[in-house]
């Protein structure tokens, strides 16, 4: 199966249907408020086909990486991205793994859920997104990360939706360490998370992956929170081990 590749008559309609994609979002995390454009890296998008966006993180050729929420729910997914010349395309699944910890009804209910997700693309992805590295680190309040997504950069505004953006936040801890998740703030209170960021990384200092964004709290900006990959390593490493793929782990 090949990757869907827009005409250009469909192509002008990518702009409204993330608009339809922010508005329909799930309060669950979505562009980084507050950031600056950079460099995408391994970070792709997931459309879902009820409207829904998010971010992802590309492991393995044929491998990404995104939050459970973004993935569960039985509907259909693809991932998206751009090629050489600007064009969109959306690429069908293979298959795909939520975590066996996910909880839909987590937030509402203030329960635990290990909000991650795998997806496994019908055909590889372009060689330009290299496979991004996994940290088993366990930040701490006052460490610096990077949060990146193609979220809203400007909440309310879906034509600021689908352009990749970073923002450096720093660690805090408002219900003390955890095992699960890693909270993130602006010491400005004026960058985070936003509508479409779900999915996307959080990142060190030397771009290996940490943690992936799974929600917000107090709208854009406000305060983000991340699924920890380093607990996780076991289920990952199985779940592509189970697909003849591995993960990049460094340290």
């Amino acid at each position: 199966m090949h990757p869907s590749r827009r005409p250009p008559r469909a192509a002008a309609l990518l702009g409204p249907l993330l608009g339809l994609c922010l508005a329909q979002a799930p309060v669950p995390a979505g562009a980084v408020v507050g950031g600056a454009e950079a460099p995408p890296g391994s970070a792709v998008m997931v459309l879902s086909s009820n409207g829904g966006v998010c971010s992802g993180i590309v492991l393995a050729p044929d491998v990404v990486l995104t939050a459970g929420h973004c993935a569960a729910g039985g509907l259909e997914h693809r991932v998206h991205y751009k090629d050489e010349a600007g064009q969109p395309v959306l690429v069908p699944l293979a298959a795909r793994a939520v975590h066996p910890g996910y909880d839909a009804g987590a937030i509402a209910g203030r329960r635990r859920s290990i909000d991650l997700a795998l997806l496994r693309t019908a055909t590889p992805l372009p060689a330009r997104f290299a496979p991004a590295a996994l940290s088993p680190a366990m930040p701490r309040a006052g460490a610096s990360l990077d949060l990146g997504g193609y979220g809203a950069a400007r909440p309310g505004d879906p034509r600021s939706t689908g352009s990749f953006r970073s923002a450096a936040l720093g660690v805090v801890e408002p219900h003390g360490p955890s095992r699960i998740l890693v909270w993130l703030r602006a010491a400005s209170g004026k960058a985070g998370g936003c509508q479409g960021d779900s999915g996307g990384p959080v990142t060190e200092s030397g771009g290996a992956v940490v943690a992936v964004t799974a929600w917000i709290g107090g709208g854009c900006g406000g305060l983000t929170q991340g699924i920890l990959v380093g607990p996780q390593r076991d289920w990952l490493d199985r779940t592509l081990a189970g697909w003849g793929r591995a993960a990049r782990w460094e340290g």
